[in-house]
């Protein structure tokens, strides 16, 4: 199977920069400065970004290899999303539902009790914030990849049952029900 420069429809669109976005590329990375902080990506040496006259990066791979063209479109989805944290970040919501359940901010560190004998401690990492609004967690910060990670690793402590509902979900996620056992009419 041969590949061509035509395979990725991702990769080839071109990356507009705005303005107050300050872009630095090194040997092997990437650096996107912009009002609300800085971001930088180790680039693969399969991958060459070009950043051109209109305020445009260009993602390309290098040859015609098989690992070059599989990561293309991806490194340009993961500079887009750099660009996009640095100007308005990324944001995850959850909620808590059931009895006894909470979360609450303890400086930087969010406490969790699920209904386990203890309490669940989760540091906030570099450049996440925690907030806590009645029953919902918001979990905010420029890297979308980590504000996913840390999202989904707090869903995972009591993920949503079927049965009652009872856990942690994502806002606007649909847990699908399930009936439980049915009393049985005897004769």
């Amino acid at each position: 199977m041969k590949f061509g420069k035509n395979m990725s429809r991702i990769g080839k669109q071109p990356i507009s920069v705005p303005e107050k976005i300050e872009v630095k590329i090194g040997d092997s990375q990437i650096r996107i400065k912009g009002p609300k902080g800085e971001l930088s990506q180790t680039i693969p040496d399969s991958i060459k970004i070009d950043f051109n006259d209109s305020k445009e990066l260009i993602v390309n791979p290098q040859g015609n290899s098989k690992k070059a063209i599989s990561i293309w479109g991806l490194f340009r989805t993961l500079i887009f999303n750099m660009i996009e944290g640095v100007i308005n970040g990324f944001e995850k919501k959850l909620e808590i539902e059931g009895v006894g359940y909470r979360a609450n901010l303890e400086g930087s560190k969010l406490v969790l009790n699920l209904g386990f004998s203890h309490p669940i401690e989760i540091e906030a990492p570099e450049g996440i914030e925690f907030k806590v609004e009645k029953n919902v967690i918001t979990i905010s910060g420029l890297d979308k990849q980590l504000v996913g990670q840390i999202s989904a690793k707090i869903r995972a402590y009591r993920k949503p049952e079927p049965y009652k509902g009872k856990g942690i979900r994502y806002q606007g996620e649909v847990i699908r029900r399930k009936a439980g056992k049915k009393a049985v009419e005897v004769e």
